[in-house]
């Protein structure tokens, strides 16, 4: 069965060219098109939604309010924000909101193809780079908490570092461990956590 897609987005161009392309894919079937956030929530409500590509820039519900109303009533729906660089703030706040990552608008037509299938099979879909200027927004964004996790103290201070954008060797030196221990720890916490990766790992920590 192919994957079930919503496209919301206020700009027509983009909107008909989006379902134009990913409609050329047998594993992919648009089942709506809407103008903004708040018709994907209605869609979403009517229609059985795999995945919404959500515009983040849209007139009245944007897709940070589109997307915690989705993925408060509908949790297993994947939303992927559609996006530019420039919109590392409003990233931010729809990956705190439940976004299964982002899309930039000038990726090319097969890698979004791509990058649809892997979010509806679980990948969080953010670059590194991104993920480096999340940083400072991850430190200003209050105390985490991580109790209920099965996180050690240990752990939770592991993950801390992480989110600020550390390597191995810059943990292992600012804990006084040894590197090969830190890599331990971090492959503890992605089981704990059933996260893929270190990326992923900071995603989970700025939602928390």
């Amino acid at each position: 069965m192919p994957i079930r897609v919503i496209i919301a987005d206020d700009d027509e161009l983009i909107r008909e060219s989006l379902k134009m392309i990913l409609d050329l894919d047998r594993e992919l079937d648009v089942i709506g098109t809407c103008t903004n956030g708040e018709e994907a929530y209605r869609l979403c409500s009517e229609k059985q939604v795999d995945l919404v590509l959500m515009d983040i820039r849209m007139p009245i519900c944007d897709g940070i309010l589109g997307t915690k109303k989705i993925k408060e009533t509908f949790p297993n729906i994947k939303v992927l924000i559609l996006t530019t660089f420039q919109d590392d703030e409003f990233i931010f706040q729809a990956l705190k909101n439940g976004a299964n990552g982002y899309i930039l608008k000038n990726t090319p037509s097969a890698k979004i193809k791509e990058q649809i299938k892997l979010a509806y099979f679980g990948t969080m879909l953010i670059d590194p780079e991104m993920a480096q200027k999340l940083t400072g927004m991850l430190n200003n964004s209050g105390n985490k908490d991580l109790s209920g996790y099965d996180l050690t103290s240990r752990e939770i201070e592991i993950t801390k570092l992480v989110s600020d954008g550390l390597s191995n060797r810059e943990i292992a030196e600012t804990l006084y461990l040894g590197e090969s221990t830190v890599k331990n720890y971090i492959s503890t916490i992605l089981d704990k956590l059933n996260l893929r990766d270190r990326t992923q790992l900071a995603v989970f920590y700025l939602k928390k």
